[in-house]
């Protein structure tokens, strides 16, 4: 397993969790910090406090303001797992100071909704579980968004 942190500090949560990418920008409400998309697994399910597990953002680069926008409204989730980094997510959790790790399938894979998770930035626990995180700062793929 790998972990990779790409914006570091420590948060504590209950998964929320989705198969589906999120586009920050045309499906979360950063007033309410709830998905807007009818067709998202994840509609109507707050993110705030939560650890939010995804494969990636999808969309504009400009849904990094909307993740921003979650943290001021103090609607954002306490930290956000990924399998693939992109921009609007990198970059949004950058600005807004929220943790974003980068995590290989198999790690991904055996979180589930409604895990209690702890990151304090030098590791990730599911449970009882914990894995060091090999920091690999050069990990971002800002390649065209799918």
């Amino acid at each position: 397993m790998s972990i990779q942190s790409i914006v570091g500090g420590t948060a504590e949560g209950t998964v929320l969790k989705s198969a589906q990418p999120i586009n920050f920008l045309g499906a979360v409400d950063a007033k309410t910090g709830r998905v807007t998309d009818k067709d998202h697994e994840l509609y109507d399910q707050d993110m705030r406090g939560r650890i939010l597990v995804f494969p990636h953002g999808t969309g504009s680069s400009v849904g990094a303001y909307t993740v921003y926008a979650l943290k001021v409204n103090d609607m954002a989730p306490s930290a956000m797992v990924c399998n693939r980094a992109d921009a609007s997510v990198v970059s949004g959790c950058a600005i807004a100071g929220i943790p974003l790790l980068l995590v290989d399938g198999d790690l991904f894979g055996s979180m589930h909704g409604g895990d209690r998770v702890t990151v304090d930035g030098a590791s990730v626990r599911v449970g009882a579980r914990a894995k060091p995180i090999e920091f690999v700062p050069d990990v971002c793929d800002f390649g065209a968004d799918e």
